[in-house]
């Protein structure tokens, strides 16, 4: 499993914004490899962290290649002003099971 953190901090965002936005997560729920996703904000307010989790990096590539997502990152400085993206294998998952997450509780696997 993988996950794919975008982190951000927004400029201003407009109707193309929100319409892009929605669209690629409607892309994102297509793909066979989606496992579901996750935003996080600073306490401030002015950072965002959204982690879309999937099975495997062939599904992660191709959401990122996705003509829809492409368009968006062309025009990424009209909403952002500035993102960074980490690209990571999870290799551990496990809680008090006191609530459910995307990813598993390995330990019981």
């Amino acid at each position: 499993m993988y996950s794919a953190s975008f982190i951000y901090e927004v400029k201003g965002l407009d109707d193309e914004y929100h319409r892009l936005d929605q669209l690629i997560e409607e892309v994102a729920h297509t793909l066979p490899g989606f496992l579901g996703a996750e935003v996080w904000h600073s306490p401030d307010g002015k950072r965002n962290n959204a982690i879309y989790y999937w099975k495997d990096l062939d599904t992660l590539k191709a959401f990122s290649e996705h003509p829809r997502h492409m368009e968006a990152k062309r025009q990424y400085a009209r909403w952002y002003a500035g993102f960074h993206i980490v690209i990571s294998e999870v290799i551990r998952s496990y809680g008090d099971a006191a609530f459910g997450h995307i990813t598993s509780d390995q330990r019981q696997e």
